[in-house]
């Protein structure tokens, strides 16, 4: 179990670092800013995701899936008290599969905030006999995307990401990021979600924060600083599908989202 205060700047540094602009003012510890920072999907997986995810070499542990669930809006400013568990450990073959699940809420009230539910292939740990795992059925729609939505990531985005607290040297290190078979350090997975949890959030919800409700997607192939970043959203039936490209490049697959009512 963690305590974890984040304050208002706090919520206007994660904005930052997934990119977040002057679409819409909303005032936040009396400086104007935008876009429901408080909700942002950075935000929830900031005060979630880093009690999980430990201590050791980023370059041996990659994010494979990650979703996040918001049970109330968000407030700018809080404490929250963040639970989590080792939910699952599945062999892959060469590699290893972890799931980690967590939960916060309002450490003041006991109230719900958000549930996370994250997986890790670590590599070189599997071959140990254990189970594969599962995963859920999704087809991607065959007509043209309902909504699309493009951001342009910033050539220094990962450096600003560093500030939501992820100092994985993977995204910051050229000798690192060669080491591991990259031209150049590469992009948090995490940026890449909360970018598009932004769209998310803009084309499904009114850019309305109480109404965002599960986000839930598969990180498919890395992102390089200054790429841009194409979200295909589907409505399918109530529920919506999305997938993230760059350019033809699916970066962020098997996506889901549902609203709250």
């Amino acid at each position: 179990m963690a305590l974890r205060t984040a304050g208002a700047d706090t919520s206007l540094g994660t904005a930052l670092t997934v990119g977040a602009g002057a679409l819409l003012a909303v005032e936040i510890g009396g400086v104007v800013f935008s876009e429901g920072v408080g909700t942002l999907v950075g935000f929830p997986l900031l005060l979630l995701v880093g009690l999980l995810v430990g201590r050791g070499s980023g370059a041996y542990r990659i994010q494979a899936e990650q979703s996040v669930t918001l049970h109330n809006e968000l407030p700018p400013a809080a404490t929250s008290r963040t639970t989590g568990r080792l939910a699952g450990f599945y062999d892959k073959g060469t590699d290893a599969l972890i799931e980690l699940q967590s939960t916060s809420v309002d450490a003041a009230t006991s109230e719900p905030l958000a549930e996370s539910r994250t997986t890790l292939f670590v590599r070189g740990e599997g071959g140990f006999g254990g189970e594969r795992g599962s995963s859920e059925p999704w087809t991607l729609p065959t007509r043209p995307a309902d909504h699309v939505v493009t951001y342009r990531t910033r050539t220094d985005q990962a450096l600003l990401y560093r500030l939501s607290g992820d100092r994985n040297p993977l995204h910051s290190d050229p000798w690192l990021a060669g080491k591991t078979g990259f031209d150049r350090p590469i992009l948090h997975g995490l940026c890449t979600y909360g970018f598009t949890g932004r769209a998310l959030l803009h084309a499904l919800c009114d850019a309305k924060p109480a109404s965002f409700g599960t986000m839930s997607a598969r990180f498919s192939t890395p992102v390089l600083p200054g790429q841009s970043l194409d979200i295909h959203i589907w409505d399918d039936d109530g529920a919506f599908k999305f997938q993230t490209r760059v350019g033809d490049v699916t970066v962020l697959d098997r996506g889901v989202f549902t609203k709250r009512s």
